[in-house]
């Protein structure tokens, strides 16, 4: 069968510096294609040539007539004068496209919360990326080009969206920075570096597989980004919890790289030193009641943060997730109950905002002005210039104006000037905005060895499953509470959640497409007063009076392995008994959740 779309021998150059050189590809009926590659190096170009709004220098770009194309560009068409309803389901009334299964689960997951008589004029950027997204989808195409589709999206939309594009027939060509979705959707990646095209079969985990055995059979990767590809490789091997498609093949040659690779990070070397730095005690949120306005986001939510602690926080759109990190660092106070810190807290917070950095200011100094030389977590010493590169800031970049840089290399400068200053406790809201795979790899390797506990605040489902050990919710319910499965767990219980609809605005869906019907959490519950109830309570009762056990045994633990931090045997068997807790606390949350469950 002929491809829809050919690219022969394309080249395009923006001056002097070459993004495409002599490329020639092919996308055939109903493929779905990833695209990655650093920040710069072409990806968006690349879609521009194929779609025809940018003429390559050289080559030819043909397609089969008739083919249809939908492309979601980085920024938007949307006309200002119109509303929601016109500029998304051109005009038309209720019934017409709630006729529709397919428009009427895009309008109800992609436009929750937004009226469709809300003036387009009036909307955020992340209304308007979401409002162009469903235009595209309710359309009917050959070819789906996206650029960054997950940008503004919560992780349920996000895993909404995979299972959308898989069940459709359109090909489909995607830029995006999300490694779960590559995952989840697609059957091809393509890599973009240094003007060329390498095309690999498979997702994310089967290109980073790919690519390692390409890598060692040429003996021409560095030994450095070797190192971080047999990290990555160890990760993807053992697998996230939630991870949805596994490598449709093995490569031997690439296994063999990772056979003797220990787990990313030593969780118990790592608690050892936070111990040390932090003491037994973090951030303890007792009996708190939190506001935005006039919502109330907590209601006497206690929650408390331990020395060492990985913790991943997920919610929709609006649930109060960066509200609850400004709680924690303390600028946002509750209205009822308190916030305590550790006396040997440092506690850094990367914020969403790219404002705080001086444009007019040079990339080198500025860090510099931090810190010139700062030491790793094994005695190594590495200069500002040093760490700059590791970030990705080589050559012109060191001197190149704050102002200058782009987005994601902003971000990028924002996270090492935060990393330098040696924080103990880091809060990290929506870290991988703007970063490029490559660049989210190194932050990851550098949170292997950083030895704190950490916060963070995240759509990134493959990030939040690769940094942190346990995975928190806010539902709604006014409480923080512990997922012990995760992401699968949070996506779940979000399908039997009651739907929120406001004025004139469309309800939030809750279950994904062809999901079967969840049945109501009321229908489960047990009468009043039967013998159901009553052994709920006394279960729910009997793991809340051991839960408060096992945070003194580990409070008494955590104790000990500061007053012993020479003693390397007593050290580890501190550390055994560490861990079996932890497994029992595991097992006995899950129980205590199906318990609640059956009480409501």
């Amino acid at each position: 069968m002929a491809n829809l779309l050919n690219l022969e021998h394309v080249s395009k150059s923006y001056g002097i510096r070459p993004l495409l050189d002599d490329v020639s590809l092919g996308i055939g009926v109903g493929e779905r294609i990833g695209i990655v590659g650093r920040n710069g190096d072409g990806k968006s170009t690349l879609l521009e040539v194929m779609t025809g709004l940018e003429e390559p220098d050289e080559g030819r770009v043909s397609m089969t007539r008739g083919t249809e194309i939908g492309y979601l560009h980085q920024g938007d068409k949307l006309d200002d004068t119109h509303t929601v309803r016109e500029a998304v389901l051109g005009g038309m009334s209720d019934h017409e496209w709630a006729a529709s299964a397919r428009s009427r689960e895009i309008v109800e997951v992609l436009l929750a919360g937004i009226s469709l008589e809300r003036p387009v004029d009036g909307l955020s950027g992340g209304e308007r990326r979401r409002c162009a997204l469903a235009q595209l989808l309710i359309g009917e195409h050959d070819l789906i080009v996206l650029d960054e589709p997950t940008n503004h999206l919560d992780v349920e939309a996000v895993s909404w969206l995979a299972d959308h594009l898989t069940k459709r027939s359109s090909a489909l060509v995607v830029v995006t920075h999300d490694r779960w979705f590559l995952d989840a959707v697609c059957q091809w990646t393509w890599e973009v570096h240094d003007g060329k095209v390498d095309a690999y079969e498979g997702g994310y985990a089967a290109f980073v597989l790919s690519k390692a055995e390409r890598g060692r059979q040429a003996a021409a990767t560095e030994q450095r980004r070797q190192n971080l590809a047999r990290k990555e490789l160890a990760w993807l091997r053992r697998g996230a919890p939630a991870r949805t498609s596994k490598p449709k093949f093995r490569i031997d040659a690439a296994n063999a790289l990772i056979e003797d690779v220990p787990p990313p990070r030593d969780r118990f070397e790592l608690q050892k030193f936070a111990t040390q730095r932090l003491g037994k005690d973090v951030i303890d949120v007792e009996d708190v009641d939190m506001f935005r306005g006039e919502r109330q986001l907590l209601s006497h939510a206690t929650w408390r943060l331990g020395p060492g602690e990985r913790v991943g926080i997920v919610g929709v759109n609006g649930a109060g997730k960066t509200s609850v990190l400004s709680l924690l660092d303390g600028s946002l106070a509750p209205k009822v109950g308190k916030v305590k810190h550790g006396r040997t807290v440092a506690l850094k917070h990367l914020t969403q905002q790219l404002d705080d950095l001086d444009p007019e200011a040079r990339v080198l100094p500025t860090v510099e002005s931090v810190r010139k030389i700062s030491k790793t977590l094994d005695g190594q010493e590495l200069t500002a210039t040093s760490m700059l590169e590791r970030f990705g800031f080589t050559g012109d970049k060191l001197v190149t104006r704050i102002g200058d840089l782009s987005g994601g290399e902003r971000r990028r400068l924002q996270l090492l000037m935060l990393l330098l200053t040696e924080p103990n406790v880091l809060l990290l809201d929506e870290p991988t905005n703007d970063l490029d795979i490559e660049t989210l790899n190194i932050l990851e390797d550098f949170l292997d060895s950083w030895p704190g506990t950490l916060v963070v605040v995240s759509h990134d489902r493959y990030f939040l499953e690769r940094v942190t050990d346990s995975i928190w919710a806010l539902l709604g319910d006014g409480r923080i509470s512990m997922l012990p499965r995760g992401v699968d767990e949070y996506l779940e219980r979000r399908m039997v959640a009651p739907s929120a609809s406001g004025d004139g605005s469309v309800s939030e869906t809750l279950a994904p497409a062809g999901a079967p019907s969840a049945t109501p959490v009321a229908d489960a519950r047990p009468k009043a007063g039967s013998a159901e109830e009553r052994e709920a309570k006394k279960t729910v009762a009997r793991i809340d009076k051991r839960l408060e056990k096992i945070a003194e045994q580990e409070a008494k633990l955590n104790e000990q392995l500061a007053a012993h931090a020479s003693d390397y045997a007593k050290l580890a068997e501190l550390g055994a008994e560490l861990n079996a807790l932890a497994e029992e606390k595991g097992e006995l949350e899950l129980e205590w959740l199906e318990a609640a469950e059956l009480l409501g």
